[in-house]
Protein backbone atom coordinates (compact mmCIF):
# COMPACT_ATOMS: atom_id res chain seq x y z
CA UNK A 1 0.00 0.00 0.00
CA UNK A 2 1.32 3.44 -0.93
CA UNK A 3 0.87 5.01 2.50
CA UNK A 4 2.55 2.09 4.26
CA UNK A 5 5.60 2.21 2.01
CA UNK A 6 5.97 5.96 2.47
CA UNK A 7 5.86 5.60 6.24
CA UNK A 8 8.35 2.71 6.17
CA UNK A 9 10.83 4.70 4.10
CA UNK A 10 10.49 8.07 5.82
CA UNK A 11 10.65 6.59 9.31
CA UNK A 12 14.03 5.07 8.47
CA UNK A 13 15.58 8.28 7.09
CA UNK A 14 17.99 10.26 9.26
CA UNK A 15 17.42 13.93 9.93
CA UNK A 16 18.19 16.08 6.93
CA UNK A 17 17.25 13.48 4.32
CA UNK A 18 13.99 13.84 2.39
CA UNK A 19 12.06 11.51 0.13
CA UNK A 20 11.13 12.44 -3.43
CA UNK A 21 8.34 10.08 -4.48
CA UNK A 22 8.92 9.35 -8.17
CA UNK A 23 5.42 9.43 -9.59
CA UNK A 24 6.20 9.30 -13.31
CA UNK A 25 3.97 6.88 -15.25
CA UNK A 26 1.52 6.71 -12.34
CA UNK A 27 -1.91 8.34 -12.24
CA UNK A 28 -2.86 11.42 -10.29
CA UNK A 29 -5.02 9.28 -7.97
CA UNK A 30 -1.88 7.54 -6.71
CA UNK A 31 -0.26 10.91 -6.03
CA UNK A 32 -3.33 11.99 -4.07
CA UNK A 33 -3.03 8.85 -1.96
CA UNK A 34 0.63 9.56 -1.26
CA UNK A 35 -0.17 13.19 -0.45
CA UNK A 36 -2.81 12.06 2.04
CA UNK A 37 -0.11 9.96 3.71
CA UNK A 38 1.99 13.07 4.24
CA UNK A 39 4.27 12.96 1.20
CA UNK A 40 4.92 16.39 -0.33
CA UNK A 41 7.80 16.05 -2.82
CA UNK A 42 7.01 14.32 -6.12
CA UNK A 43 9.40 13.64 -8.97
CA UNK A 44 8.49 13.58 -12.66
CA UNK A 45 10.71 13.12 -15.71
CA UNK A 46 8.54 14.15 -18.68
CA UNK A 47 7.57 17.80 -19.01
CA UNK A 48 4.20 17.26 -20.64
CA UNK A 49 3.18 14.52 -18.21
CA UNK A 50 4.14 16.84 -15.38
CA UNK A 51 2.15 19.68 -16.94
CA UNK A 52 -0.96 17.50 -17.08
CA UNK A 53 -0.59 16.33 -13.48
CA UNK A 54 0.12 19.86 -12.31
CA UNK A 55 -3.25 20.88 -13.74
CA UNK A 56 -5.09 17.84 -12.37
CA UNK A 57 -3.63 18.32 -8.88
CA UNK A 58 -3.67 22.10 -8.70
CA UNK A 59 -5.72 21.97 -5.50
CA UNK A 60 -2.85 20.22 -3.68
CA UNK A 61 -0.32 22.88 -4.64
CA UNK A 62 -2.04 25.55 -2.54
CA UNK A 63 -1.88 25.60 1.29
CA UNK A 64 -5.20 24.82 2.91
CA UNK A 65 -6.64 24.23 6.35
CA UNK A 66 -6.23 20.49 5.81
CA UNK A 67 -2.71 20.66 4.39
CA UNK A 68 -0.68 23.74 5.28
CA UNK A 69 2.31 22.31 3.39
CA UNK A 70 1.55 22.08 -0.35
CA UNK A 71 2.66 19.58 -2.97
CA UNK A 72 6.01 20.38 -4.61
CA UNK A 73 7.04 19.17 -8.05
CA UNK A 74 10.63 18.11 -8.72
CA UNK A 75 11.82 17.44 -12.26
CA UNK A 76 14.26 14.53 -12.24
CA UNK A 77 14.63 13.38 -15.87
CA UNK A 78 16.55 14.54 -18.90
CA UNK A 79 15.13 17.96 -19.75
CA UNK A 80 15.16 19.29 -23.29
CA UNK A 81 15.54 23.05 -23.65
CA UNK A 82 12.32 23.35 -25.65
CA UNK A 83 10.35 21.78 -22.78
CA UNK A 84 11.54 24.11 -20.02
CA UNK A 85 8.72 26.58 -20.71
CA UNK A 86 6.14 23.99 -19.63
CA UNK A 87 7.50 23.59 -16.10
CA UNK A 88 9.27 26.86 -15.24
CA UNK A 89 6.14 28.56 -13.83
CA UNK A 90 5.69 26.05 -10.99
CA UNK A 91 8.51 23.49 -10.60
CA UNK A 92 10.19 23.62 -7.18
CA UNK A 93 13.50 21.98 -8.08
CA UNK A 94 15.12 20.73 -11.28
CA UNK A 95 17.53 17.91 -10.41
CA UNK A 96 18.85 17.29 -13.90
CA UNK A 97 20.59 20.38 -15.28
CA UNK A 98 23.25 18.82 -17.47
CA UNK A 99 24.63 21.71 -19.54
CA UNK A 100 25.25 25.48 -19.40
CA UNK A 101 22.80 25.86 -22.30
CA UNK A 102 20.00 24.23 -20.33
CA UNK A 103 20.73 26.34 -17.26
CA UNK A 104 20.55 29.50 -19.38
CA UNK A 105 17.19 28.40 -20.79
CA UNK A 106 15.82 27.74 -17.30
CA UNK A 107 16.92 31.25 -16.33
CA UNK A 108 15.19 32.71 -19.41
CA UNK A 109 11.90 30.90 -18.79
CA UNK A 110 11.99 31.56 -15.04
CA UNK A 111 12.38 35.27 -15.78
CA UNK A 112 9.30 35.14 -18.01
CA UNK A 113 7.41 33.46 -15.17
CA UNK A 114 8.64 35.98 -12.61
CA UNK A 115 10.32 33.31 -10.51
CA UNK A 116 13.67 32.05 -9.30
CA UNK A 117 13.98 28.31 -9.96
CA UNK A 118 16.28 26.12 -7.89
CA UNK A 119 18.49 23.77 -9.89
CA UNK A 120 20.94 20.96 -9.25
CA UNK A 121 23.94 20.27 -11.46
CA UNK A 122 23.66 16.72 -12.76
CA UNK A 123 27.02 15.06 -12.29
CA UNK A 124 28.11 12.14 -14.48
CA UNK A 125 30.04 9.79 -12.18
CA UNK A 126 28.66 6.44 -13.41
CA UNK A 127 30.63 4.06 -15.61
CA UNK A 128 28.00 4.35 -18.35
CA UNK A 129 27.99 6.53 -21.44
CA UNK A 130 24.19 6.57 -21.56
CA UNK A 131 23.84 8.80 -18.52
CA UNK A 132 23.73 12.57 -18.90
CA UNK A 133 25.51 15.24 -16.91
CA UNK A 134 28.66 17.24 -16.35
CA UNK A 135 31.80 15.34 -15.54
CA UNK A 136 33.33 16.66 -12.30
CA UNK A 137 35.98 18.49 -14.36
CA UNK A 138 33.34 20.06 -16.61
CA UNK A 139 31.23 21.15 -13.64
CA UNK A 140 34.27 22.58 -11.92
CA UNK A 141 35.26 24.52 -15.04
CA UNK A 142 31.73 25.88 -15.40
CA UNK A 143 31.63 27.10 -11.81
CA UNK A 144 35.10 28.62 -12.16
CA UNK A 145 33.99 30.49 -15.29
CA UNK A 146 31.47 32.46 -13.26
CA UNK A 147 28.93 32.40 -16.12
CA UNK A 148 26.23 31.18 -13.75
CA UNK A 149 26.54 34.31 -11.62
CA UNK A 150 24.92 36.36 -14.40
CA UNK A 151 21.78 34.21 -14.25
CA UNK A 152 19.42 36.07 -11.95
CA UNK A 153 16.45 33.69 -12.07
CA UNK A 154 18.08 30.42 -11.08
CA UNK A 155 19.56 29.29 -7.81
CA UNK A 156 22.22 26.61 -7.94
CA UNK A 157 21.20 24.52 -4.98
CA UNK A 158 23.46 21.47 -5.18
CA UNK A 159 24.26 18.32 -7.12
CA UNK A 160 22.40 15.28 -8.48
CA UNK A 161 24.09 12.01 -9.40
CA UNK A 162 23.19 8.48 -10.43
CA UNK A 163 25.39 5.50 -9.73
CA UNK A 164 26.41 2.86 -12.23
CA UNK A 165 23.61 0.37 -12.89
CA UNK A 166 25.30 -2.65 -11.31
CA UNK A 167 24.95 -5.09 -8.42
CA UNK A 168 28.50 -4.22 -7.33
CA UNK A 169 27.85 -2.21 -4.18
CA UNK A 170 31.48 -1.11 -3.95
CA UNK A 171 31.17 0.48 -7.42
CA UNK A 172 27.94 2.19 -6.39
CA UNK A 173 29.54 3.51 -3.22
CA UNK A 174 32.54 4.86 -5.16
CA UNK A 175 30.22 6.69 -7.55
CA UNK A 176 28.25 8.31 -4.74
CA UNK A 177 31.42 9.13 -2.82
CA UNK A 178 32.85 10.84 -5.89
CA UNK A 179 29.72 12.97 -6.21
CA UNK A 180 29.86 13.85 -2.54
CA UNK A 181 33.49 14.96 -2.78
CA UNK A 182 32.65 17.26 -5.68
CA UNK A 183 29.58 18.60 -3.87
CA UNK A 184 31.63 19.45 -0.78
CA UNK A 185 34.38 21.04 -2.89
CA UNK A 186 31.88 23.20 -4.80
CA UNK A 187 30.08 24.19 -1.64
CA UNK A 188 33.33 25.18 0.06
CA UNK A 189 34.79 27.01 -2.95
CA UNK A 190 31.83 28.74 -4.57
CA UNK A 191 28.94 28.79 -2.08
CA UNK A 192 30.25 29.63 1.40
CA UNK A 193 27.81 29.88 4.31
CA UNK A 194 25.73 33.05 4.45
CA UNK A 195 23.13 34.60 6.74
CA UNK A 196 22.59 34.36 10.48
CA UNK A 197 22.27 30.58 10.39
CA UNK A 198 25.54 30.18 8.45
CA UNK A 199 23.95 27.89 5.87
CA UNK A 200 25.04 27.43 2.28
CA UNK A 201 22.51 27.92 -0.54
CA UNK A 202 24.28 24.97 -2.22
CA UNK A 203 22.93 22.37 0.18
CA UNK A 204 21.21 19.52 -1.68
CA UNK A 205 22.84 16.26 -2.74
CA UNK A 206 20.30 14.20 -4.69
CA UNK A 207 21.46 10.59 -4.82
CA UNK A 208 19.87 7.20 -4.39
CA UNK A 209 16.95 5.30 -5.89
CA UNK A 210 14.93 2.22 -4.95
CA UNK A 211 17.86 -0.22 -5.06
CA UNK A 212 20.71 1.89 -3.74
CA UNK A 213 19.31 4.60 -1.51
CA UNK A 214 20.76 3.15 1.70
CA UNK A 215 24.27 3.52 0.25
CA UNK A 216 23.45 7.03 -0.97
CA UNK A 217 22.32 8.09 2.49
CA UNK A 218 25.55 6.69 3.96
CA UNK A 219 27.41 8.86 1.47
CA UNK A 220 25.61 12.07 2.41
CA UNK A 221 22.52 12.25 0.22
CA UNK A 222 19.89 14.79 1.27
CA UNK A 223 17.28 13.76 -1.33
CA UNK A 224 16.47 10.17 -2.31
CA UNK A 225 14.32 9.40 -5.35
CA UNK A 226 12.10 6.32 -4.97
CA UNK A 227 9.26 5.26 -7.25
CA UNK A 228 8.63 1.56 -7.83
CA UNK A 229 8.76 0.59 -4.17
CA UNK A 230 6.07 3.17 -3.39
CA UNK A 231 3.80 3.04 -6.42
CA UNK A 232 4.52 -0.38 -7.89
CA UNK A 233 5.31 -1.05 -11.52
CA UNK A 234 4.58 1.75 -13.99
CA UNK A 235 0.94 1.94 -15.06
CA UNK A 236 1.31 3.68 -18.43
Amino acid sequence: MISEEIHLITSSLPDGVRLVAVSKYHPSEAIREAFAAGQRLFGESHAQELQRKHQELADLATPSAEATSPLQWHFIGHLQTNKVKYIAPYVSLIHSVDSPRLLAEVDKQAQKAGRVVSCLLQLHVAQEETKFGFTPDEARAYLESGEWQALQHIQLAGVMAMATNTSDTSRIRRDFHSARLFFEEAQRTFFPPIGPDHSSPFSELSMGMSDDWHIAVDEGSTLIRIGTRIFGERQY
